[in-house]
């Protein structure tokens, strides 16, 4: 008989195949999101209009992960775990608690921020509220969208619960019934109206019915995807149900876990609004100047582009890493912690690496290929380049700060946010005092990466002190280090002609398509040449894998 495999490709295989799970609905998730935001952009433009949105449509987002999305992510997975390992009815009376409480939270929250609505757009945004046509406009949308917010903590507690009962499919996959409906919606406002090209509308001219479709539409979106948790809750054998039993139930001990997740996004978000408030302002202003797509629209297209690889890929392992990295610190097993992370970090970055430079030498094929006869469409490109090599230290920062949730540890990750989002915000701010309007937000972008950069430097020594010294730091940058040379060529040479492709076809859709079809074609190919030149053993494996799912 053949001997058993040993019991670590047993784990590595589990993960890969719950990886894998996440990674397709991710994808579908995110390509039906790029989908939409053309939509938008065909509908609205990606001027002044779309920026009232984009401010309003973040607006939910930024509070509830203020409120309680860092928490629910980062803390409450590892409690459900012990909670799964340590009840004897496997941790389903507290999940219920903890989404009762959720569900109060979040819903008082949002009653709360639904009136105050015009403060936070005033405060996200004083130039858009200094125009009283921008400011009513962006309001209207912000009332409606805010209450998404309810939802998003539902589906994400609904989400962890599924995760920690080893069901992860479900979290990725409903995100596309929201992407489905927004779709919709912006369609039936193009086909009502009129597309922004042809109908010419303005934040002076949107009509009512207009701002409440697509109001209405964001909302019914977002209650969508939650809801459509409960059918797969049911067959992980979960019952939800409300339950306020919540004194001397371990709930004391999550809060004070959650405490410093509170300020660590607190941090982060307050970083963020900043940028908010200096792209809004230089958008406004160089769309005077006859430069649309340079504003916060642009930013958050492009960001939205940049962060699928570690949608997909990195989060997709993490998310299957987690629960087991949390059973290891729980049993004081720092090993297993250790070479958990390592995995994370090596498996990740084979995509990661690659795509970074990537974006970095076809931004520009890539989003006037997607965005095609939208006006500012290369100035998105310029946005996604400078973005680019920020991917690979955003995607390490990612997987290190894992470590120290598995430990319970909230603290560390504040700290380390704080720097991130000081050097983020600072960074900004020099870029929009420096920079010509135009260029600013892609100055912004840039210093997105720069500040992970000096996040990663920070916690990367600190988690390698809890762990006695050892990150497996040589394996990891040596995998990294390869990537890296085999990246730079490739990306000279796919730059190169994407960029003579462009020149000699236009930017049209026809000529965007061929360069990025051209320059991709040579970029993939010389990095894989040099990679498999270079021995990379995890992009071997990974080759290996696929080509045994072929068949082949």
């Amino acid at each position: 008989p053949q001997p058993a495999p040993p019991k670590s490709g047993g784990r590595a295989a589990g993960i890969l195949k719950s990886s894998a799970l996440m990674a397709a609905g991710t994808m579908v998730s995110r390509l039906t999101g790029f989908l939409r935001t053309l939509v938008m952009a065909a509908a609205i433009g990606v001027a002044t209009l779309n920026d009232t949105y984009q401010v309003a449509n973040t607006l939910p987002t930024m509070i509830y992960i203020l409120v309680a999305g860092g928490a629910m992510n980062a803390v409450f997975i590892p409690q459900l775990v012990r909670a799964m390992k340590n009840d004897d009815d496997g941790g389903e009376a507290y999940a219920n608690r903890l989404l009762t409480l959720v569900v109060v939270l979040l819903g008082a929250v949002t009653v709360i921020c639904v009136i105050a609505a015009p403060v936070f757009v005033q405060v996200m945004s004083p130039q858009l509220a200094s125009q009283p046509e921008t400011f009513d406009l962006t309001v209207t949308f912000a009332r409606f969208c805010i209450p998404t917010m309810f939802f998003m903590g539902l589906h994400v507690v609904l989400g962890q619960i599924l995760n920690a009962r080893g069901r992860f499919g479900a979290m990725m996959w409903t995100p596309v019934l929201n992407n489905i409906i927004i779709i919709a919606t912006f369609a039936a406002f193009i086909w009502a109206f009129g597309s922004s090209d042809t109908s010419g509308v303005t934040p002076s001219n949107i009509t009512p019915e207009g701002v409440q479709l697509l109001g209405i539409g964001t909302l019914l979106g977002l209650a969508v995807q939650a809801l459509s948790m409960l059918p797969y809750l049911r067959e992980a054998g979960f019952r939800p149900r409300l339950r306020f039993d919540w004194k001397g139930q371990g709930l004391g001990k999550t809060a004070a876990l959650a405490k410093w997740t509170l300020f660590f996004v607190l941090a982060n978000q307050l970083g963020m609004v900043v940028v908010t408030q200096l792209a809004t302002s230089a958008g406004f202003t160089a769309d005077h100047q006859g430069h649309p797509g340079t504003g916060i629209t642009a930013y958050n297209y492009a960001f939205l582009l940049w962060q699928m690889p570690q949608a997909i890929i990195t989060v997709s392992v993490m998310t299957a890493v987690l629960p087991r990295i949390s059973r290891a610190a729980n049993d004081g097993d720092a090993t297993a912690v250790r070479d958990d992370l390592s995995y994370g970090l090596r498996t990740s970055a084979v995509a990661i690496v690659p795509c970074a430079f990537a974006f970095l030498a076809l931004g520009v094929p890539i989003t006037t290929l997607l965005y095609a006869g939208t006006p500012g469409a290369t100035n998105i490109g310029y946005v996604l380049m400078a973005f680019g090599l920020g991917l690979i230290p955003y995607s390490v920062q990612y997987v290190v700060l894992r470590g120290f949730y598995a430990y319970e540890d909230t603290r560390t990750p504040f700290y380390n946010t704080v720097i991130v989002a000081a050097v983020n915000a600072l960074s900004s701010l020099i870029c929009f005092l420096v920079l010509p309007a135009r260029w600013a937000v892609v100055g912004m972008a840039a210093s997105y990466g720069l500040a992970y950069v000096v996040g990663v430097g920070v916690a990367w020594r600190r988690l390698g002190k809890r762990l006695g010294g050892d990150l497996d730091g040589s394996h990891v940058v040596r995998t990294y280090a390869r990537l890296i040379g085999a990246s730079i060529p490739a990306a000279l040479l796919g730059g190169a002609v994407g960029f003579v492709l462009l020149e000699v076809i236009g930017t049209s859709a026809l000529g965007s398509f061929a360069a990025l079809v051209g320059g991709g074609i040579v970029l993939l190919g010389v990095f894989f040449v040099a990679a498999r030149r270079m021995r990379i053993q995890e992009l071997n494996a990974l080759v290996g894998m696929v080509r045994g799912r072929l068949g082949r």
